[in-house]
């Protein structure tokens, strides 16, 4: 038999021989759940290291007597910032934990759970 003969029979038969995907392997949940609080984690530091440096460059630009150059408030400022990001992480507002999940845990999604 020849090519042109397989794939013309193969044509004529038509959805019958439709063969199914392979169903991805489904990948352990304790490595989910662990690549999960990594993605978190990474976006919270990252999150946090935005807020950092957008209020350093709000001290460098305070007068003197501004209430961003009081160091009492500078360190409740610090507080309420990692704070921010830990609760901004947490929803994973800017999706940076999602992207890295995605490319972890191809099977699992990405989404939040």
């Amino acid at each position: 038999m020849r090519i042109d003969e397989l794939r013309t029979t193969s044509l004529a038969a038509g959805a019958d021989t439709a063969v199914a995907p392979a169903a991805e392997p489904q990948p352990d949940p304790a490595y989910v759940a662990k690549a999960t609080k990594a993605a978190v984690e990474f976006e919270r530091f990252f999150i946090g290291h935005m807020l950092r440096t957008m209020r350093a460059s709000t001290r460098e630009m305070a007068s003197e007597d501004s209430v961003f150059n009081n160091r009492v408030n500078q360190d409740m400022q610090d507080m309420a910032d990692d704070l921010l990001a830990g609760n901004m992480a947490g929803q994973r507002a800017f999706g940076i934990a999602d992207a890295i999940l995605r490319q972890l845990v191809p099977g699992a999604g990405g989404g939040k759970t």
